[in-house]
């Protein structure tokens, strides 16, 4: 289970949840698939709150569906983040987070040298299409049908590109951040 590695004196994903809670951040639903207990377990210590999404072999767009209905009604806008990226830091999440808060636009998309990345911060307005909607497209598909609407934020931080979905990946996030990890 990639998320449980070890990362920065905790795991991958107690590094996300720790960085997200630095950052300030209200209310963290962390959405898990087939290892859900033990991921809960993982995080019992911490202020998030976990989801399981049964569904999690249907990919992505299923867990961000299974995180927006977890969140509370009062929840106006939704920053999501990968659980397997630990690169990012606390001041970026700041920072999208106030930057959005100072734009009209409904979504927010980070870009290093002209790469869209993650985290992606948006109006729960669009919740209902991304519910129903943008199958084999994710949110992509929200940013290609509502360009009017994303901002892109250009950022000189290459980790917003940057997870862990393979070995070699974790090991370049490890190799950047020295003392953060192990092998897979």
């Amino acid at each position: 289970q990639k998320l449980l590695l070890p990362f920065a004196g905790t795991s991958v994903i107690g590094h996300v949840v720790d960085v997200l809670l630095e950052a300030g951040l209200k209310r963290i639903v962390v959405v898990t698939g087939r290892d859900h207990r033990r991921i809960a377990e993982h995080l019992g210590g911490r202020a998030a709150a976990c989801a399981h999404n049964a569904h999690w072999p249907d990919g992505m767009l299923s867990s961000v569906r299974t995180g927006l209905r977890a969140l509370p009604e009062a929840c106006s806008n939704v920053l999501l983040m990968l659980g397997d990226q630990p690169g990012l830091r606390s001041e970026l999440v700041v920072r999208m987070v106030d930057a959005f808060s100072h734009t009209s636009r409904g979504i927010l998309v980070p870009v290093h040298r002209g790469r869209r990345g993650h985290p992606l911060v948006f109006d729960r307005c669009y919740q209902d299409e991304i519910l129903c909607g943008y199958e084999g497209a994710g949110l992509r598909g929200l940013l290609r049908a509502h360009p009017e609407d994303v901002r892109e934020l250009e950022v000189d931080d290459e980790t917003v590109l940057l997870d862990a979905d393979t070995p070699e990946a974790y090991r370049r996030a490890v190799e950047r951040f020295p003392g953060q990890g192990s092998a897979w």
